[in-house]
């Protein structure tokens, strides 16, 4: 049994409104040893600017502990410039002292459960290309597609490649799951395994990632699994829960 409170929610995308008190009365009775997880594009390091760092300090001033994975909408370069420290037995990346980055493949002791991570996700607004500043005719390219309402983005401004897994975190991932004797309590992801996320919007194609969570998924003894990415509230199997808007507890 744990005095620990645990909450998840999904997809953020840097807008924090739904933990103010009218929203989510429950953190008045919650601590810093009570968390919330943000299962993924929290966004709250974006343009790296006044704006972030105002909401990032409204965040840090809430009773609680927020936590989240990483998705695709996130800015790799400020996210990953910040060094890794040891926290509750996995890595993390520490953006305010009670905001923090759960890393890709770790596992953490939260609340006496285990909580395995893997954040991450293949960009799905991005059908009519990505387009990179240091291109001769970038500007052109660029106003010319805004012009026809074409869905692309702009590497290093709104998309980064390490959106999605490196070799070697998917290694640590593994190694730390065999370590873990393929039993966890809790997965944290922003995508969800191939089967799930075919039955969450069949318009999501498989890719690499949803492949190895696929793997992970039909091997590993698991409570639960939530994730978010996909811009819904539901349950779609017993164990696989989906989150966008809503809080839930954990614990």
């Amino acid at each position: 049994m744990t005095d620990n409170m645990v909450w998840a929610t999904g997809d953020t995308h840097s807008c924090f409104t739904r933990f103010e008190e009218q929203c989510f009365p429950e953190q008045k009775e919650m601590g810093r040893d009570d968390y919330v997880i943000i299962c993924g594009d929290f966004g709250g390091m974006w343009s790296g600017g006044q704006g972030d760092a105002e909401k990032l300090d409204w965040l840090e001033s809430r009773p609680f502990t927020t936590l989240f994975v990483d998705g695709n909408h996130e800015n790799f370069d400020l996210l990953n410039a910040l060094p890794a420290q040891e926290w509750h037995g996995g890595k993390v990346h520490r953006v305010r002292p009670h905001v923090l980055h759960l890393m890709r493949g770790q596992l953490f002791d939260i609340g006496g459960r285990t909580f395995f991570t893997m954040g991450g996700a293949a960009s799905h607004d991005i059908q009519d290309g990505i387009l990179d500043p240091a291109d001769p005719d970038f500007e052109e390219a660029y106003w010319s597609m805004r012009r026809r309402r074409q869905r692309f983005r702009v590497k290093g401004l709104s998309w980064w490649p390490e959106e999605m897994p490196a070799d070697e975190e998917y290694a640590a991932a593994l190694e730390t799951l065999e370590r873990a004797g393929w039993r966890v309590d809790y997965v944290i992801t922003h995508c969800a395994p191939t089967g799930v996320a075919q039955k969450v919007n069949t318009e999501y194609n498989q890719d690499r990632l949803t492949d190895f969570l696929e793997r992970v998924c039909r091997r590993l003894d698991f409570r639960c699994w939530l994730f978010g990415h996909y811009h819904g509230d539901r349950y779609v199997t017993k164990k696989h829960i989906l989150l966008w808007e809503q809080i839930v507890q954990v614990l």
